[in-house]
């Protein structure tokens, strides 16, 4: 019971400062659940948030549910799973109730200003970090920039390739290349 209260009050800590979606939470989730509490790897949690990315739901709180299962099974997904939910429910039910008649107001605007320049920052460290555990080699490079290309230019490409499959594509691919690794 106490590790499952230790994974619903880490996730209530996550998720009240839920900012920017998942990517934005990378930095903060590997400085919580990799080097504070040692509960996942850093490669494992990447993979989380690569599962994340095709799976229905936010990436953070997928990860959230992934991390309680590895801990505690299912008892423990759902305490992490709520825990991650329950500030973000509290607080956007409080700006709904109050922001309407705030909205407008030039303070509240510039906060929100204020907020999506700290939301860019934190994507962008988290992309960094991607980066370097993900393309380490030449054959990891040409798979980023064929779907860097493919994602870039969706707009331009005659069909457009949804993030999922290229998700499940890049993996299967990764599963193909480290077998014909093995055998050499």
């Amino acid at each position: 019971m106490k590790e499952l209260l230790e994974l619903y009050l880490a996730f209530l800590r996550i998720g009240a400062v839920n900012f920017g979606g998942g990517y934005a939470m990378l930095p903060l989730l590997e400085r919580d659940l990799v080097k504070d509490r040692g509960w996942t790897t850093t490669e494992d949690l990447t993979d989380y948030f690569a599962i994340g990315q095709c799976t229905p739901g936010l990436i953070a709180l997928n990860v959230a549910t992934f991390i309680g299962s590895r801990r505690k099974g299912v008892a423990g997904s759902i305490a992490a799973t709520v825990g991650f939910v329950t500030m973000p429910i509290i607080i956007i039910l409080l700006i709904a109730t109050f922001l309407q008649g705030f909205a407008d107001y030039p303070v509240v605007q510039n906060a929100f200003a204020g907020i999506r320049v700290c939301v860019c920052v934190l994507i962008v460290q988290a992309v960094l970090r991607l980066w370097k555990k993900s393309v380490v080699d030449r054959t990891s490079l040409a798979l980023y920039l064929v779907v860097f290309l493919m994602t870039a230019l969706s707009g331009v490409l005659p069909l457009a390739v949804p993030a999922a499959v290229l998700v499940i594509c890049s993996g299967a691919l990764g599963v193909i290349l480290g077998a014909l690794r093995d055998k050499q």
